[in-house]
């Protein structure tokens, strides 16, 4: 019996120890690490659904605007109508001014104007919706374009890229993240020919584009922006694709 119990205690030796001691290292690194991995997921999920947050606050405040401009220029119309003397030979200088004329060229008027956290500036110019994947955000537009801005303003919502502005003739490129989740433009690369898009500007007018293409380009390809659409209206939203390597690109015409 007492030769077994030597046996045994002679069995525990000093590198035996060293490698306990090794495990127990490793396993407390490991638990740190993993818990360290966890908080970061945790913040940035946190901060997604902040962005989340903020994102449909602008779209609200933004489908308000709209609400309401319409609302004054029906009121408007009314009173013209009220007062026009249909006898005068100079009816058309009370005419409301069409809808359609381009209210871009003072964008960045101070009623306006927005600020990220970081100081960019930015305005709402339109909102994007897509039935099929759920998907309703406002669309911002930088002041400068620069890299550092057009990073900023992602954080917030899908952004536009280059081209011309919502509804207009050309080709309107619009940006937004793949959270590979059902945030921003995540479900974006699920979306098929034919699938319908609807594009409202800051004038009011909505349109309902179509999507005819789908394909994938490295980063350093910009030639879905190409601006020539021979006098279509197009839509070109990006996205990344699921592992970030390439980019996903939508490609929809106004019907």
């Amino acid at each position: 019996m007492n030769q077994i119990l030597v046996t045994e205690k002679l069995y525990i030796t000093p590198e035996l120890k060293r490698k306990k001691k090794a495990y127990k290292f490793y396993f407390f690194l490991s638990v740190f690490l993993v818990c360290i991995l966890v908080s970061f997921y945790i913040y940035a999920e946190v901060d997604r659904n902040k962005s989340e947050e903020t994102s449909q606050a602008i779209l609200d405040e933004f489908n308000q605007n709209i609400d309401n401009s319409l609302a004054d220029s029906n009121v408007l119309v009314a009173i013209l109508n009220d007062t026009v003397d249909t006898s005068s030979e100079n009816n058309s200088t009370t005419e409301t001014p069409s809808k359609t004329s381009n209210s871009h060229n003072n964008k960045f008027s101070p009623n306006r104007v927005e600020t990220t956290s970081d100081g960019f500036r930015y305005i709402t110019i339109g909102s994007i919706n897509i039935p099929k994947i759920n998907v309703s955000y406002p669309i911002l537009d930088g002041e400068t374009d620069s890299v550092e801005e057009t990073e900023a303003l992602l954080k917030i919502s899908p952004t536009k890229f280059w081209g011309v502005d919502p509804n207009e003739i050309g080709n309107f490129s619009l940006v937004g993240h793949n959270y590979r989740n059902s945030k921003f433009f995540s479900k974006v690369p699920s979306l098929e020919n034919g699938d319908k898009i609807e594009i409202t500007d800051n004038l009011g007018r909505t349109l309902v584009y179509t999507v005819f293409d789908k394909y994938e380009v490295t980063p350093s390809d910009t030639s879905c922006t190409a601006p020539n659409t021979n006098g279509t209206r197009d839509l070109t939203l990006i996205t990344c694709t699921n592992d970030s390597q390439l980019r996903v690109i939508v490609k929809a015409r106004a019907n």
